[in-house]
């Protein structure tokens, strides 16, 4: 099952991803706009009920965990954009992507290099790719 999360939800896991567990309060004061305790909360029961998070008891608070890796989440969230953004072609997503304005010559090269590194795999390596 794919992993999707909602902007709120989004940016809760980015917090757990980067500072660890979290108490609700430690959540909310790291998110970059305000929102309240309760709400903070709500969305960390959700989570925890999707099978996102899950949480242990400290005292009177719950730290809440991150149960799926920031890289799980991405491969679901490029994988959903391809889909549905770019009709299921990531040719169609890489081309945008370096056409892309905002990108300096030095992030081109890198992807550049990127790209003929994969070039240069040998064939049985490609696992099947065209």
């Amino acid at each position: 099952m794919p992993i999707a999360f909602t902007e709120r939800e989004l940016d809760i896991m980015a917090v757990l991803w980067q500072h660890g567990p979290s108490t609700v309060a430690q959540v909310r004061a790291r998110l970059e706009d305000t929102v309240s305790h309760n709400t903070v909360a709500t969305m960390l029961t959700i989570l925890e009920n999707k099978g996102y998070v899950d949480h242990a008891e400290e005292g009177r608070a719950f730290r809440y965990r991150p149960l799926v890796a920031r890289e799980d989440a991405g491969r679901s969230a490029f994988t959903r954009l391809v889909d549905t953004v770019f009709g299921g072609s990531a040719e169609a997503l890489l081309t945008h992507f370096v056409r892309d304005r905002r990108l300096t010559a030095d992030e081109l090269q890198r992807i550049r290099d990127v790209l003929d590194e994969r070039l240069a795999e040998p064939k049985s390596s490609k696992r099947g790719r065209k």
